[in-house]
């Protein structure tokens, strides 16, 4: 059964950083590309940043330059560092995973970026 857990949301004044983690089991993440997305009050789930499994990188434009996705194949993990935090990156921040053809999601965790 596959599983990811988010952590490391909290509140954080504009400026800020914050750095997320996501801890995956039921899954050996050294073969797949890992995600993260986000969804605002009131808005859609958008998506963030990826990371393949040769730990190529993208980012959304309203990222970019600002937030870093990693990953330690070795602790199955996946990371979101993010600086220069503004308000309107506030939203639940979810990690996300395609495996074995199904879509893998954590329960999100909450990022509050105040002005």
């Amino acid at each position: 059964q596959v599983q990811l857990v988010e952590s490391g949301g909290g509140l954080v004044q504009a400026g800020g950083s914050l750095r997320l983690s996501c801890a995956a089991s039921g899954i050996i993440i050294r073969m797949s590309a890992m995600a993260w997305y986000r969804q605002a009050p009131g808005k859609q789930r958008e998506w963030v940043a990826s990371i393949t499994s040769v730990s190529a990188t993208a980012y959304a434009e309203a990222v970019k330059g600002r937030f870093t996705i990693s990953r330690d194949n070795a602790k199955n993990m996946v990371y979101l560092q993010m600086d220069s935090l503004r308000s309107e990156d506030t939203a639940v921040y979810y990690c996300q995973v395609i495996f074995g053809g199904r879509d893998y999601w954590g329960q999100g965790t909450q990022v509050t970026v105040s002005s």
